[in-house]
């Protein structure tokens, strides 16, 4: 299994960017993905998670980025994306792409997801 992210950048407050997750070797379907992050010294938290399956509606935001972010899929490519926009500096971080395949659904706890990319940087500044 591979994940492997892209997008991450530096940007200016109330600025946009797309983050994509491209993700390979998981035979199991569907299966779970979702955006989380990490700040040095401080817990992962979720950014956004959804089922990889287009008909799936029931995406789960982070109350943080509610409204300002949305989680896609191309299943033709298996990429999964993040769409950050309005960013504040509190949104500066390392973004990780990561999914399990193990629940019927998707788990809250970044501990149940197996499978992890390898982050990228997110920074936020003037």
């Amino acid at each position: 299994v591979e994940l492997v992210e892209s997008g991450g950048r530096s940007v200016q407050p109330g600025g946009s960017l797309r983050l994509s997750c491209v993700v390979s070797g998981i035979d199991h379907r569907p299966y779970c993905v979702g955006w989380l992050r990490q700040v040095p010294g401080e817990q992962r938290e979720t950014v956004a998670r959804r089922l990889h399956t287009s008909t799936y509606k029931n995406m789960y935001y982070h109350d943080s980025v509610k409204g300002r972010s949305s989680i896609s899929l191309d299943e033709s490519t298996n990429t999964l994306n993040l769409q950050l926009d309005r960013l504040q500096p509190e949104d500066a971080a390392v973004y990780y792409c990561a999914a399990t395949s193990k629940y019927f659904g998707c788990p809250p706890d970044s501990a149940s997801y197996p499978y992890w990319g390898q982050g990228t940087q997110v920074t936020v500044a003037s």
